[in-house]
């Protein structure tokens, strides 16, 4: 006589759904969007927003808050994402260790960089650490904001040094350099140049918005001992500094930049620096990640570097001692803050 049986797979328990939640809601909190967070899931939006609200009934809280432009974090949110993504992020390094070879280098390595600094710092590096680490996909995300990389995923990124926390580790990337106020030669013949930080407030303006606060931001000048934060007046704002360049250059206003950014319109003769020697001077851009201790020590083989083996391509130079106080300024200087009606010599 014979007996057959079969062995019916069990159902999902509603711990294991409990984590495919987490997992889509670290998602969807990280790229502030429920089509991106779905398209990267291969889910459909509705799978994912159902997740999210099995969720967020489970725990009793909102988690995301939802517009129709954009999904944000809830405070309940942002604290559930420091925890719980680091997390996840270590699991996943861990599943795909131990399909990799002694000495390599896999997985995904997202970086934070400002918008300026993508062509400049990022383009020249990426070709020579992808052939050294071909299996490393990496994604880079321009972003102005100060992004927390241990919270939001992020592996490194790229800072200049005052917008650095304590507990991050730091490379030097770049060289000082100047952030200078630039005009084409034909508005500057239209308009008497500035000889003094306030005289700024008489003239066409550039500017952005700071992208924490929304404020507009004031612009930074020093001169010895002294520096000053001009509210200039802005017909034109825009978080962009490639196009603030180019008006600009179009004769709309006088814009401030970055001095490698303008170079080559200045060495051309598009753009000319006006108070020059009030020019604030900030240390160089920096490559940042997280210290050894906030994190998990990693083997040489790891799908989640860190940053490490980032670290080796872009900048193998010492990064100097951090500097104190606020602003562009090396050293501890007598701040003038100016308003609209403010004249200050």
């Amino acid at each position: 006589m014979s007996c057959s049986f079969t062995i019916n797979e069990p159902e999902p328990t509603v711990k294991t759904h409990f984590f495919q939640e987490l997992q889509i809601f670290v998602v969807v909190a990280r790229r502030g969007s429920f089509t991106i967070a779905s398209r990267e899931l291969g889910l459909s939006p509705s799978a994912t927003s159902q997740a999210i609200r099995r969720l967020e009934e489970h725990v009793g809280v909102t988690l995301l808050a939802r517009t129709t432009r954009s999904v944000a974090p809830t405070e309940a949110g942002r604290r559930l994402l420091g925890r719980v993504g680091p997390s996840l992020d270590d699991t996943e390094a861990a599943m795909q260790e131990v399909t990799a070879e002694p000495g390599d280098v896999v997985g995904r390595l997202r970086l934070t960089v400002p918008r300026s600094a993508g062509p400049r710092i990022i383009a020249p590096v990426l070709p020579v650490f992808r052939a050294r680490h071909p299996r490393v996909v990496v994604e880079v995300v321009l972003d102005d904001r100060l992004v927390d990389i241990v919270a939001e995923g992020f592996d490194a990124g790229v800072r200049l040094s005052e917008a650095i926390d304590l507990d991050m580790v730091q490379v030097r990337l770049t060289s000082p350099f100047r952030f200078v106020v630039v005009g084409a030669p034909a508005y500057l013949a239209r308009r008497p140049e500035p000889r003094a930080p306030e005289e700024l407030l008489r003239h066409e303006c550039i500017g952005f918005n700071l992208p924490r606060s929304g404020e507009v931001y004031a612009w930074e000048l020093e001169r010895d001992e002294r520096a000053w934060r001009v509210p200039v007046q802005c017909g034109v704002l825009c978080n962009d500094a490639e196009l603030r360049l180019a008006l600009a250059e179009s004769g709309l206003g006088l814009t401030y930049a970055a001095e490698p950014t303008a170079l080559a319109a200045i060495q051309a003769g598009r753009l000319s620096v006006v108070l020059a020697e009030y020019a604030a001077h900030v240390p160089g851009f920096f490559s940042i990640t997280r210290a050894a201790h906030s994190a998990p020590q990693r083997s040489s083989v790891s799908s989640r570097p860190r940053g490490r083996c980032w670290w080796w391509i872009t900048a193998p130079r010492e990064a100097p001692a951090r500097r104190p106080g606020r602003g562009h300024s090396q050293n501890a200087k007598t701040w003038v803050m100016m308003s609209a009606t403010t004249s200050t010599a």
